[in-house]
């Protein structure tokens, strides 16, 4: 994918340039939406919002990386969401209802039932951890601790400087040890200290 070439063409209205673009990071951008909002039809409308921003803000792009560009968007459009729900607090009723269609994604084949069980808890209880972070140290721990981006990739994304991530993601990552080790019994056995199977 020629990705210079293929922004080019979309900011001379190329739909189906851009279309490429939106199927390339799709994925991304949902992942960091979803561990921000901690739900997947927010998730979901905060990802349709970023492209769609995106696309109407494609021809003032002038360059760099639209990764970290795309990113910067969703997390606006996450804050957003995250906006919206503190002012209007409601719980909709597919959420008390168990989807498994988000769990499916990640799914292995090959993996023995009590792993999967595992994975699942473990995942659930750090989504807890995560969702109980405040929402500038959630952001740069999704960023660099589930994404993998570099310090420099975050800062551009989010706008702010090189030391900012770097305080903001130990602080985030203390709190989220403080949650895990505060709610130890949740976690799989395999994961709680003192055991040695770890």
């Amino acid at each position: 994918m020629d990705e210079r070439a293929l922004i080019a063409s979309a900011q001379k209205g190329d739909l189906n340039a851009f279309n490429q673009l939106v199927l390339a990071y799709q994925e991304l951008v949902y992942n960091v939406a979803y561990r921000i909002l901690g739900n997947e039809d927010k998730a979901m409308d905060a990802t349709q919002d970023a492209f769609l921003k995106g696309f109407r803000a494609l021809p003032r792009f002038r360059g760099g990386s639209f990764k970290t560009w795309i990113l910067r968007i969703v997390t606006n459009c996450a804050y957003d969401q995250l906006r919206t729900m503190r002012r209007r607090p409601t719980t909709p009723l597919d959420d008390l209802v168990e989807n498994e269609e988000h769990s499916r994604i990640f799914e292995d084949p090959q993996e023995a039932p009590d792993d999967y069980v595992e994975r699942q808890e473990l995942n659930a209880l750090i989504q807890l951890g995560l969702q109980s972070l405040p929402y500038e140290q959630r952001v740069v721990l999704v960023m660099s601790d589930i994404q993998g981006m570099s310090y420099e990739e975050i800062a551009s994304a989010t706008s702010i400087s090189l030391g900012t991530v770097k305080s903001r993601l130990s602080r985030g990552r203390a709190k989220l040890r403080n949650f895990l080790l505060a709610h130890e019994e949740l976690l799989p056995s395999k994961y709680r200290l003192g055991n040695d199977k770890r």
